[in-house]
């Protein structure tokens, strides 16, 4: 994406189109993965503890290089997407402001599948508290 969106400041009435399909596409691929995340992560919920930040994030959940390298190619498509935005805004590049929905459901669903979450505590329902 970082090619695509140099290109398209290079040469913006050329690579353009090409930047917005791409953008739209991770966007839409990301969306597909965060809901895919959070499907297996309601399934897992039932046994585990699964948190926001441990889930898309990583934080708890993974190991440090796991976890770097998830963050890592968030934290690129986050300062591609500010660099294009301040260089062109105002144009259709700004669409690249989408394509960090895909590093979150990659990590997502890393997270659901593979992080280590504690076990759930049990919770007291209205019958485990008899009043008489």
């Amino acid at each position: 994406m970082a090619l695509v969106a140099a290109a398209g400041l290079i040469d913006i009435d050329a690579f353009a189109p090409m930047v917005v399909w791409a953008s739209v596409l991770l966007f839409v691929a990301g969306c597909v993965l965060f809901f895919v995340a959070y499907a297996i992560a309601v399934g897992r919920s039932r046994t585990d503890a699964i948190g926001i930040g441990g889930l898309f994030f990583l934080a708890g959940s993974a190991p440090a290089p796991v976890r770097r390298s998830f963050m890592a190619s968030l934290a690129v498509q986050c300062f591609v997407a500010v660099v294009v935005i301040v260089l062109s805004p105002f144009t259709s590049l700004v669409m690249t402001s989408m394509v960090p929905m895909y590093g979150i459901g990659c990590a997502g669903v890393w997270g659901a599948r593979h992080g280590e979450f504690g076990p759930r505590h049990a919770t007291a329902t209205p019958e485990d508290h008899d009043p008489s």
